[in-house]
């Protein structure tokens, strides 16, 4: 029997996150995940400006390495395009200087990032990192948690336990009581491709909201050598009422679409297409308890809007790793006290994400993109507030505000 006083699950990026935030503190710790890497899974891929934020505060010289190792493409905007197939390019700055300034976010594959990641976690002095261990059984103990492998090989009793194992997480279901609920879940699909043309040529990915399956969106994502991240997402519970086969639809999109066809002419699809499980964050859960906390997808806390994943999981481990730290400088570890994990994940992340799910719901109407489109197509203005809003959190609240949009139908804006 060995014991630790924080055991991580899931060498994900968040639970490389914070196996590196406590480092940064001074505290050791167990990670340990059940694949071996480099491994694969199954993502979009886009490596967001809050990812790169927090990496950065952990340690600048992360996303330098990542950077170069060339397995990662920068990118500098995001192409929308509206059911009408009208395009607007929006980049995540006004103004910028490629080949000046570090990008705002990259693209890499799942397989190169989590790679890098278990790489950089590898290096620290305080991180304890085992592989292929594949936890079957948890037990909560008078202390905090017992836990075990499939082979009973690897047992060890934590004070606190980090879940980070992803959206198919056990513990999440069976010992936290979260289902899965259709309205606040989502479905993919994606693959990758070579030779798809077309794109953008400071390499912005794209969005495409095709008519038949908005609210969700068909995605293009530029990544090194060529190669692309293509994708299909939907909420699951309009995939379930349109009785969609998601692969089936990527593969006619690829092959029909009017526009889409002609750059997918001379495409190879590199692999096949494999399909993801999405738990939105657009529903307020308990995501601690007595000497537990869950982290990025085990806590449900994808994005509604985007997807994005990797952010928000790099993000909660920022914030569990802190609360870590006081449980022990208090030796409290009460559901009561780690409770303000809840408290600062919400409001950091929570109020984001409630403000993408009704942006989502509003992507349910075409000819409200449609117009939107119409109007940003020839507006400077209106161009350069949308870009403004990556960054700037309040101005993007104004999207769900009824006078924004008066102001945009009489072109007060």
């Amino acid at each position: 029997m060995e014991s630790t006083k924080v055991l991580i699950v899931g060498a994900g990026p968040g639970g490389c996150a914070t196996a590196l935030k406590l480092n940064k503190q001074g505290m050791d710790c167990v990670l340990v995940d059940k694949s071996t890497f480099p491994r694969d899974k199954v993502c979009g891929d886009a490596i967001s400006g809050k990812a790169i934020t927090v990496l950065n505060r952990i340690d600048p010289g992360i996303i330098k390495r990542l950077k170069g190792s060339k397995t990662a493409i920068d990118i500098w905007g995001i192409r929308l395009v509206a059911p009408n197939d009208k395009s607007i390019d929006v980049p995540f700055k006004s103004s910028y200087d490629k080949d000046a300034e570090p990008s705002p976010g990259y693209v890499a594959t799942r397989v190169d990032f989590d790679n890098h990641l278990v790489e950089e976690v590898k290096k620290c002095e305080l991180v304890d990192y085992r592989e292929q261990i594949d936890i079957s059984k948890i037990e909560k103990t008078e202390t905090g948690f017992y836990v075990e492998d499939k082979s009973g090989d690897f047992k060890m009793e934590c004070k606190v336990l980090l879940m980070a194992n992803g959206a198919q997480s056990q513990f999440t279901r069976k010992y936290v009581g979260i289902e899965k609920d259709p309205a606040h879940y989502a479905a993919a699909v994606r693959a990758y491709y070579k030779n798809v043309k077309g794109f953008h040529p400071d390499g912005f990915i794209e969005l495409h909201f095709i008519e038949d399956y908005i609210p969700g969106y068909f995605w293009v994502f530029p990544l090194p050598d060529g190669r692309a991240n293509i994708g299909l997402g939907l909420r699951t519970d309009f995939v379930s009422k349109r009785k969609l086969n998601l692969t089936k639809h990527m593969k006619k999109i690829v092959a029909e679409h009017p526009v889409l066809k002609e750059r997918f002419e001379d495409a190879e699809l590199l692999d096949k297409i494999v399909g993801y499980p999405l738990p939105l964050g657009s529903k307020t859960y308990n995501i601690s308890g007595d000497n537990f906390m869950l982290i990025g997808d085990a806590g449900h806390l994808i994005d509604p809007l985007t997807g994005e994943g990797i952010g928000n999981a790099i993000y909660s481990g920022w914030i569990a790793a802190e609360q870590v730290e006081k449980c022990f400088a208090e030796n409290n570890f009460s559901a009561a006290f780690i409770k303000d994990y809840d408290v600062r994940v919400k409001r950091v992340l929570g109020v984001e994400m409630k403000l993408s799910y009704q942006l989502q719901r509003l992507l349910a109407y075409p000819k409200l993109l449609n117009f939107f489109a119409n109007r940003l197509y020839n507006s400077k203005k209106l161009m350069d507030v949308l870009s403004r809003m990556y960054t700037d959190f309040d101005l993007r609240k104004q999207l769900v505000n009824p006078i924004f949009w008066m102001k945009l139908i009489f072109k007060k804006i």
